[in-house]
C-alpha cells in the first residue's frame, strides 16, 4: 500500500485525479493491517509530511498520519518512540544542509495519539530538556512560535523547576533578537503573530508560576541595559512587559532605581530602549512602565540621566503621534517627558520645529483619536509657553498651529506642572545648564580628548597660559623651519582666535606623541612634557632657529645680550643651571659639575625625614612668604654663604649672619597679617645653628607636606657612604662623602614635577603616593651667584660670604597646576588649573620707581584662575588649586609651573627674556594662519546656523550634577572607560517593526 500512495503523490496527474486515489488508500488504510505494513506506511507518511516539497505532498502526509494513530494506536506508539524524537530533535531529518523545518509541527500532530501511552512521560521529560536546549540555541522567531504553540497545546512539554526559570529567561533572549527581514505587510503581520504566541507562552508561565515573573524581568533588564551588544536587542521585548502584573510594578522599579551594581550608562542604556518600545503597536501598559521608571530615576535624582534620555529621545516620541496604533501610549510618555523637564527650555524647543507639521496632520486625520490628541497636544503647548516666555520668534509658528484649539487656564497649567516637576527644590536642578555648545563664558577654549588624552591637553593649556612662552611661540616667523614649533603656533592661534567651544588637538599630538607611547592609553603627562620640550629644543637646536628681534635694553650688556640669542627658546623659557658639588669628607677635595635642566623632580622624603637634622637640612630652606610680604630694602641681593662654609653662632647685631633661605611662599587669605618668616627664622637662640632652627620652622606637620618641604629635601646635602662611596680621585679610593645641589640660574618658567609614582616591587606596578602638598602661591627660591666657585672659595671658613660667592633670592609665582585624579599613572585623568601671569610693570614697582605698598600685593589674587578640564573651561580660584586635594584625596598636584618675577632679584638674562616677549598688543600672526583661523570660524558659525535650524545637534557629553558629576566628566579617560554616555538607539535594527510605524 505504501507503494501504491507513493506512486500516486509522485505521478504526474493532476491534483484532483490524484485526491481521489489518496483517499483510497486512507480508507483502506482505517482496516486491520499487519504490523509491518504499518511502519511502512508510518514512515513515507513522515517522509511527506517532513521533506515534502510542496504543501499537498504535507498535508497528505498529515492525513496519513492521523489515521494511522487513530486506527493503530499501538503501532504508532511503537513508531512514535523516544529514540526516534531525540534523532528528530537533535539530528533533523532529511538530507544534510536541507534538513527540515516541520520537526516540531511533526511532535506536535503526533503527540495527541501517545498521551494516554505508557511511554507518554518519558517524551514529555525528553521534550522538556530538548526544548530548552532548542531555546538556547537562539531559533527563528518562526521556530520560537512553534515551540510556543507546542508548549501551549501540551503544557506537560514545559520544563519544571529551575530549568523553567531558565526556559523563561532564554525566552526573552530569543525575542530580544527578532528581526523581520522583510517589509512587506503581510510578513510583518505573520511576524507579530509569532511574537505574540511567544510572549503569550510566558504569560501562561507566569500565571501558574509567579516566582518566574521577576527572575525574567532581571534577564530582560541585562539585555536592554547592555552596552556591549553590537545591534540593539529587538523592540519585540515591548511585547514581555505588557503581561507583567501592574501591581508588581512599584517593587520593581524601586529595586532597579536603588540597585548600585547598575551603572548610571547601563540605567540611561535601559530606559532609552524602553522609550523605543512605544513603535511597538500591540503592547499595552507600555507607557505605563516607561514613565514610572522615569518617575523613579528622579526620586533617586539621577537628574543627568533624565536630562540626557529627554534629550536624545523625545523627538522620536513626538514623532510617534503621527500613527494612531501607537499614539496613545506616546502621548503619555510624551507628556510626562514635556512636564518633567522643567529646568530648561532645550526639550520643549526641540520640538519647535515640527510641531505645526503634526498638528496640520492630525487635522486633516479628522478622527476621535487625532481629535483628542490635538486638544491634550494644545495643553501641553501652553504649558510651555507660561514656563519658558520670552521667545516670541520661536513660539509664533506654533502658536499660529494651536490657537484654534482650547486654552487652559492658569490654574490648570500650574497643576500639571506642580503634579510632574521632578523636585519641589529648585535649586538641585541649578547646576543644570542648556548643552547648546558655545564657547566657555570665560572666553577660553578647551581641547577636545581624543581618547586618553587629557595629559596632553592639561600640559598644552599650562604652556599655552605661560603668556610669555605663549608670544613667543606666535611671533614665530613664517618659514622658520621648525615644524614641531610651527604646529605648536597653529595649535596657541586657534586656542586664541577660534569661536568654537573646543578644538582638536590632533595634528600636534601626531607630530608630538612619543614613540613609546601606547594609541588609546593613559599616559604621563611630565613624561610628555619631558619629551615636548626636548623635540622643541632640538629641532631650533640643529639649525631651526627662531626669527625673533630682541629688544635692546640699556640695562643687558653686549656679552650677556649675545649670550642670550645663542640660546633656544626652550632654554630662555624654561631652562635653568645646578651646580653638583661632591665634597669627600677625609681630603676635604671638591669636585663640581654644572648641568642645565627644564624642571626639577621633586621626590617625597621618607617618614623619618619629618623632622630635619643639622647634618641634612638644606643650607637655604625654602621659606613661604605670605600675599603682603613686603621685601625690605636691601633684602632680594643679600648674599649667603656656600653650604660648606662654617658659620659661628649668631651674636645680636652681627648682619654677617642674615641668611635669604629658599623660601616657598605660603597661601594667605587677603587682609591677614603675613609673619615675616625671615624674622621668625633668624630671631632664634645664638647657641644654635640659624639654618637648623630655621629647617625645623619649616616642617610641615606629619600628615601634610609643602612644596618647601620638598624643595628643601632636594636641595639638602646628601651623605654618600657605605656601598655608595665617592671615588675621590685626589685620595686615589673610594671615600665617604657628601654630595649637594645648587641652583645656579633660575629658569624663566620653574617647572616642578612631584614624583608621586613609585615602583611596588610587591604588584610589580607604579603605585601613586596621595599625600597632600600645600602649594605656596609665591616661591623665593636661592640661586648661587657665582656659578664657577673655586674650591677654596668652598673650603673658607670665613664670618662673612665673599661678594660673588653666595646665594640671591629669586621670587617665582605660581601660574599652573596639573592635577592628576586617580590611584595610577596608567589610568586616571589630567586637568589643569592655569592663570595667566604677566607684568607691564614689574611687581613692587610703580612706573615712577618708587616701592609699591603693601596692599597692592593682594593683586596676586586678583588674577583670575581658570580651570581647563578637556573641552570644559571655567573660572575657578586658588582656594580651589588648594583645597582640590582636601576634597578629592585621589586629585593631587603634580606638575607646577611658576613664573620668576622680575625685580632687581631677577637674573638679567631672563628678564631680558620676558621683556623680548612682552610685544605692543597681540602678536601679529602670518596671513596663512590668520586665513586659516578665519576660514574655520566661518565655517563653525555655518554649522551652528544648521544646528539651530534642525534643533538636534547638542554635545553628547552629560551635564554636571552636584552629587555625582565626576563620574562623567572624565572626556574618555578614567581607567579605560568607554568614551561616549548616549546609549545607542533602540529599535532591533531595520528590520524591526519600528519602519512600519515611523
Amino acid at each position: 500500500m505504501d507503494k501504491i500512495l507513493e506512486a500516486v503523490v509522485m505521478s504526474s496527474y493532476p491534483n484532483n485525479v490524484k485526491q481521489g486515489l489518496v483517499r483510497r488508500v486512507i480508507e483502506a488504510a482505517k482496516q486491520p493491517m499487519d504490523s509491518e505494513q504499518c511502519w511502512s506506511m508510518l514512515e513515507l507518511s513522515t517522509k511527506l509530511f517532513l521533506t515534502g516539497d510542496t504543501k499537498y505532498k504535507r498535508e497528505i502526509g498529515k492525513e496519513v498520519l492521523e489515521v494511522y494513530g487513530h486506527y493503530h494506536p499501538e503501532e504508532f506508539e511503537e513508531f512514535f518512540n523516544v529514540r526516534f524524537l531525540l534523532s528528530l530533535l537533535q539530528e533533523g531529518y532529511g538530507p544534510l544542509g536541507k534538513r527540515s523545518h516541520y520537526v516540531l509541527d511533526y511532535i506536535q500532530l503526533g503527540l495527541q495519539f501517545v498521551l494516554e501511552s505508557p511511554s507518554a512521560n518519558s517524551i514529555f521529560n525528553l521534550l522538556r530538556i530538548e526544548v530548552l536546549r532548542k531555546v538556547c540555541e537562539r531559533p527563528s522567531p518562526k521556530q520560537c512560535a512553534k515551540i510556543s504553540k507546542l508548549l501551549t497545546q501540551h503544557p506537560q512539554c514545559i520544563p519544571t523547576g529551575k530549568h523553567q526559570i531558565l526556559f523563561c529567561q532564554q525566552l526573552i533572549r530569543c525575542i530580544g533578537q527578532f528581526q523581520c527581514i522583510s517589509e512587506g505587510e503581510e510578513d510583518i503581520m505573520e511576524f507579530l503573530e509569532q511574537v505574540n504566541k511567544v510572549s503569550g507562552l510566558l504569560q501562561r508561565i507566569w500565571r501558574t508560576q509567579t516566582s518566574a515573573i521577576l527572575p525574567s524581568l532581571k534577564e530582560l533588564f541585562t539585555i536592554i541595559s547592555s552596552t556591549e551588544e553590537q545591534e540593539a536587542p529587538s523592540n519585540a521585548l515591548a511585547s514581555v512587559v505588557q503581561f507583567v502584573p501592574l501591581e508588581l510594578m512599584d517593587g520593581v522599579i524601586r529595586n532597579l532605581t536603588n540597585d548600585d551594581s547598575i551603572t548610571d550608562v547601563q540605567m540611561m542604556t535601559a530606559i532609552s530602549r524602553m522609550i523605543d518600545w512605544v513603535s511597538w503597536p500591540l503592547g499595552k501598559n507600555i507607557d505605563k512602565w516607561i514613565i514610572a521608571l522615569l518617575k523613579g530615576l528622579a526620586a533617586v535624582k539621577k537628574f543627568s540621566i533624565l536630562i540626557e534620555v529627554t534629550l536624545s529621545k523625545i523627538e522620536k516620541v513626538f514623532s510617534k503621534l503621527l500613527y494612531p496604533i501607537v499614539r496613545e501610549g506616546a502621548l503619555s510618555v510624551l507628556q510626562y517627558m514635556l512636564l518633567s523637564f522643567q529646568h530648561s527650555h532645550e526639550a520643549f524647543h526641540l520640538l519647535l520645529p515640527h510641531i505645526p507639521r503634526l498638528v496640520a496632520s492630525l487635522k486633516k486625520e479628522d478622527s476621535n483619536s487625532a481629535t483628542s490628541s490635538l486638544e491634550q497636544l494644545a495643553e501641553l503647548i501652553h504649558c510651555m509657553f507660561f514656563r519658558f516666555s520670552g521667545f516670541p520668534d520661536l513660539y509664533e509658528p506654533v502658536l499660529e498651529a494651536v490657537k484654534a484649539l482650547p486654552i487652559p487656564n492658569e490654574d490648570r497649567i500650574k497643576h500639571l506642572l506642580g503634579q510632574n516637576a521632578w523636585t519641589s527644590q529648585k535649586n538641585e536642578l541649578a547646576c543644570f545648564y542648556p548643552r547648546l555648545a558655545s564657547k566657555s563664558e570665560t572666553g577660553k577654549i578647551g581641547l577636545i580628548n581624543l581618547g586618553n588624552t587629557c595629559y596632553m591637553n592639561s600640559i598644552i593649556q599650562s604652556l599655552f597660559m605661560a603668556s610669555d612662552f605663549r608670544h613667543s611661540v606666535l611671533n614665530l616667523a613664517e618659514g622658520n623651519s621648525q615644524p614641531l614649533m610651527t604646529k605648536l603656533q597653529w595649535l596657541f592661534a586657534f586656542l586664541e582666535h577660534s569661536q568654537r567651544p573646543a578644538i582638536s588637538p590632533e595634528s600636534f599630538l601626531s607630530a608630538s606623541w612619543p614613540p613609546w607611547f601606547t594609541p588609546g592609553a593613559q599616559q604621563d603627562c611630565s613624561e610628555y612634557l619631558k619629551y615636548l620640550l626636548d623635540r622643541l629644543h632640538e629641532e631650533e637646536k640643529t639649525g631651526k632657529r627662531i626669527y625673533q628681534k630682541l629688544k635692546e635694553s640699556s640695562f643687558v650688556c653686549q656679552a650677556i645680550e649675545q649670550h642670550y640669542l645663542n640660546k633656544t627658546l626652550i632654554e630662555k623659557m624654561f631652562g635653568g643651571k645646578m651646580m653638583t658639588k661632591i665634597r669627600c669628607l677625609k681630603c676635604l677635595n671638591v669636585s663640581s659639575r654644572e648641568e642645565a635642566f627644564t624642571d626639577l623632580s621633586l621626590a617625597f622624603p621618607p617618614p623619618d625625614r619629618h623632622e630635619l637634622s643639622t647634618g641634612s637640612t638644606s643650607v637655604l630652606p625654602v621659606e613661604e612668604i605670605g600675599p603682603q610680604f613686603i621685601e625690605r630694602p636691601g633684602t632680594p641681593s643679600q648674599i649667603t654663604g656656600s653650604p660648606w662654609i662654617r658659620r659661628k653662632p649668631h651674636v645680636s647685631g652681627d648682619h654677617a649672619a642674615n641668611i635669604v633661605p629658599v623660601e616657598t611662599l605660603g597661601f594667605q587669605e587677603p587682609g591677614n597679617q603675613a609673619t615675616s618668616l625671615n624674622s621668625n627664622a633668624l630671631g632664634m637662640d645664638s647657641a644654635r645653628d640659624p639654618l637648623s632652627a630655621f629647617g625645623e620652622q619649616t616642617c610641615s606637620p606629619k600628615d601634610s607636606r609643602s612644596v618647601p618641604d620638598l624643595i628643601n629635601y632636594f636641595l639638602s646635602p646628601e651623605k654618600l657612604t657605605a656601598e655608595n662611596k665617592y671615588h675621590c680621585e685626589k685620595c686615589a679610593s673610594l671615600q665617604d662623602a657628601e654630595k649637594v645641589a645648587e641652583l645656579t640660574e633660575g629658569p624663566h618658567y620653574l617647572i616642578l614635577t612631584l614624583l608621586r609614582f613609585s615602583f611596588d616591587p610587591r604588584t610589580m606596578r607604579r603605585k601613586k603616593i596621595l599625600d597632600n602638598v600645600s602649594i605656596p602661591l609665591v616661591l623665593k627660591l636661592p640661586v648661587l651667584v657665582a656659578p664657577g666657585e673655586s674650591e677654596d672659595v668652598c673650603q673658607r671658613r670665613k664670618d662673612r660670604a665673599a661678594p660673588g660667592s653666595g646665594f640671591v633670592s629669586v621670587i617665582y609665582d605660581l601660574c599652573s597646576v596639573v592635577v592628576h585624579s586617580g590611584i595610577s599613572s596608567e589610568s586616571g585623568h589630567y586637568y589643569c588649573y592655569s592663570r595667566e601671569c604677566s607684568d607691564t610693570i614689574a611687581h613692587g614697582q610703580r612706573q615712577d620707581g618708587a616701592q609699591k605698598p603693601a596692599c597692592d600685593k593682594q593683586l596676586d589674587f586678583e588674577i583670575q584662575w581658570y580651570l581647563f578640564n578637556d573641552t570644559r573651561v571655567s573660572f575657578s580660584s586658588f582656594e580651589s588649586v588648594s583645597n582640590v586635594t582636601s576634597f578629592f584625596p585621589k586629585d593631587t598636584a603634580y606638575v607646577l609651573f611658576y613664573r620668576q618675577r622680575p625685580g632687581r632679584q631677577s637674573c638679567p638674562v631672563h628678564e631680558a627674556g620676558a621683556e623680548s616677549s612682552r610685544p605692543h598688543g597681540e602678536p601679529s600672526l602670518n596671513k596663512d594662519l590668520m586665513e586659516a583661523i578665519s576660514k574655520d570660524n566661518i565655517l563653525y558659525l555655518q554649522e551652528q546656523e544648521k544646528e539651530a535650524r534642525n534643533r538636534a545637534a547638542y554635545i553628547s557629553a552629560l551635564p554636571k550634577s552636584p552629587l555625582w558629576w565626576r563620574d562623567f566628566d572624565r572626556d574618555k579617560d578614567d581607567d579605560s572607560s568607554s568614551g561616549g554616555c548616549s546609549p545607542a538607539a533602540g529599535g532591533g535594527g531595520s528590520g524591526s517593526f519600528h519602519g512600519l510605524v515611523f
